[in-house]
This record gives structure tokens, sequence and C-alpha cells, in this order.
């Protein structure tokens, strides 16, 4: 029996493992600490940076989904943010690797994401339209467009990490 590829094996998915829960934990952490300003019809979810690393690798795709599932168990409208804000992450997520999987561009890539977030939020009007009565166009446009200067920040902040740490490795 070959050991030393089972130490291989293990060591990666180890590796794995570690860098999904260190993404997951930086998600609900910058989300908790900023939480003021991180749910709401008017919201800045900064630990939204974290949905460009999808892009390198896609084992964040999972990481950041289960970083928006913990977080949103802090949200004022968990009850719906929890399973909806989940599952859009993931399909989004999984659009957004689809959508730029043939472009070289990193900034591109990063510009296309924001865009494909920013448009997402319909879910989160919809469930502030549900629970709080709030106009759904007004807080689509609002949530939006925290979102896309959320996508922004984050995507400077990702692009010139990516210059320091390889996400895709």
């Amino acid at each position: 029996m070959n050991t030393s590829a089972l130490k291989d094996s293990s060591s990666t998915s180890t590796r794995e493992l570690t860098k999904i829960s260190l993404v997951a934990a930086l998600y609900v952490a910058v989300t908790v600490v900023l939480s003021v300003i991180s749910f709401g019809a008017v919201q800045l979810r900064l630990s939204e940076m974290f949905n460009y690393l999808a892009l390198y690798h896609k084992r964040y795709v999972i990481a950041v989904t289960l970083g928006v599932v913990l977080a949103n168990f802090m949200s004022p409208t968990w009850i719906l943010d929890v399973p909806i804000g989940g599952i859009a992450t993931f399909l989004v997520l999984i659009i957004c690797r689809s959508v730029t999987k043939n472009m070289t561009n990193d900034i591109w890539k990063m510009v296309v994401t924001a865009l494909i977030f920013a448009f997402s939020m319909f879910t989160v009007a919809g469930q502030l339209t549900i629970l709080y009565d709030l106009p759904f166009w007004a807080t689509w446009f609002t949530v939006g467009v925290g979102e896309l200067l959320s996508m922004t920040v984050g995507g400077v902040t990702i692009y010139l990490l990516n210059k320091k740490i390889d996400f895709s490795k």
C-alpha cells in the first residue's frame, strides 16, 4: 500500500479545510464586527469582498457560502436571511465563476462579479419587503448600491492582496 499518497491526500484535505474554515470565519468576523452597517435596507457589508476569492479557487464557493449562512444568523431577518442568503450566495458565486471563467483580466472579472452581485440583491430586497413591508424597488436600489460599493472597496483589497498571496493555490 502506498502510504505517501495517503499522507499527501490527508495533508491536502487538511489544508483545504483550513482555508475554507479561515475564509468562512473571516466573513463572519467582519460581518459581526461591522454589524451596524452589515444588515438592513441600507447596508455596507464589507465582508462581501470575500466573494472575489471564488474567482481564484472553487473551494471559496463553499467557504463564502458557509460564512454567509453563519453570519446571517446574526441578522434581524435571520429566519429568511439564513436559507435565502445562503442559497443565493452559493448560486451567484457559481454564476460568477461560470461567466468569468474565460476572462483573462482579473479587473474585468471583478467588475462583472460586482455587477452580478449588486443585481442579485433583489433577494435581500424581497426579504425586507416581506418582513418589513418596505418598498421593493427602492430597497433593491439601496441594497444594490451598498453591495456595489462594498464589492468595489473589497475588489481593490482582494486585488492588491492577490499580488502578495496567491489565492489560486
